[in-house]
């Protein structure tokens, strides 16, 4: 079958072009008694999957096939798995980074990973609302108490991240604001925030300090770095809470006693290898939950721009680069 692998752990590290080769002979899958086989029909690009090519994984075997976000149709059912789950099933699902992953045709994955895709909703649509949208779905929906909680700022709204939490923020009523650099300022206003700020010539604590008449926002959801979510600890109101996604603030013990601040991190992949088996079906649940919304137009996927599979370095580097805006969708044919 096709797929994109990196050919060895000597490859690791190495720039993109160089790194992932697409071959045509790589073996198709044979799903364990307790997997399914899937046809994949889109995948979903996120920024892991170029910093996995970076920094690779030690449980890797090699050749790695790459790929993390899949939507596709059960073609083939382990002899163990539950009854529920039957061959030409539409599924999507957030994969298991320390195997081999969906950049294929096909691909091997445990059930619990799994959701049925609902109609209306397409492949892409549903590969759109994965590593992105489930995290921030946990961001919103998982890490932080709503209660008493009006405003929330929301770092880079154009992200596949930030235009989701935005979405999930406003469904819970909060008045949102949110970052984005000019070029993504049309884009992000698809997601309806409240207030947009564009960090590049505005003082973003300032501008928090403006709009909150002094106070800070109730919940941040940061998408940023650790030094951003150190910069955050001063936005936040008194019982403020920070989530973070890419990095830990650093913390002064007695400044966040004396404001009560919450920090909270999200690792959406770290589920796969925590070997509890409830955060492992949590993947799937959540999966259910975001697809359903947006069959039933209570959120959109964001997608910015879906291109072929031949493409798919093409929309990685795209990716890494920066110059991506809103959710890049491969599909497989």
């Amino acid at each position: 079958m096709k797929a994109y692998v990196i050919k060895s752990r000597e490859d690791v590290g190495k720039p993109l072009t160089e790194a992932v080769s697409l071959v045509d002979d790589q073996p198709k899958p044979v799903p364990a008694d307790d997997e399914v086989l899937v046809r994949v029909r889109a995948t979903g690009l996120n920024p892991v999957d170029w910093k996995l090519v970076a920094g690779g994984n030690a449980k890797w075997t090699y050749p790695h096939v790459l790929g993390l976000d899949l939507a596709g149709d059960i073609v083939e059912v382990g002899s163990k798995v539950q009854p529920s789950w039957k061959t030409g099933m539409r599924v999507a699902g957030h994969l298991n980074l320390a195997k081999d992953g969906c950049f294929a045709e096909y691909v091997a994955v445990p059930t619990y990973e799994l959701a049925e895709i609902p109609e209306p909703l397409g492949y892409a649509d549903a590969a759109a609302l994965l590593c992105g949208a489930l995290t921030a779905y946990q961001a919103i929906n998982r890490k932080p108490n709503l209660n008493n909680v009006d405003t929330v700022l929301v770092h880079g709204g154009a992200g596949s991240v930030g235009a989701l939490a935005i979405q999930f923020a406003k469904l819970h009523g909060l008045r949102v604001i949110t970052t984005v650099s000019p070029r993504k300022l049309d884009f992000v206003k698809k997601a309806a925030p409240d207030v947009v700020i564009d960090y590049t010539k505005d003082d973003v604590t300032a501008r928090i300090a403006e709009l909150t008449d002094g106070h800070g926002v109730d919940l941040i959801v940061d998408t940023v770095s650790g030094e951003e979510a150190t910069k955050d600890l001063d936005r936040l109101a008194y019982n403020g809470q920070l989530v973070t996604i890419v990095g830990i603030p650093k913390i002064d013990p007695d400044f966040m006693f004396a404001h009560a601040i919450s920090v909270a991190a999200v690792n959406l992949g770290g589920a796969h290898e925590s070997g509890d088996p409830r955060q492992k079906k949590d993947l799937g649940e959540m999966a259910t939950e975001v697809l359903q919304l947006a069959a039933e137009g209570e959120i959109d996927p964001m997608i910015g721009e879906t291109i072929p599979f031949a493409g798919l370095l093409d929309g990685l580097e795209a990716i890494k680069d920066h110059r991506a805006i809103g959710k890049i969708v491969v599909t497989v044919d």
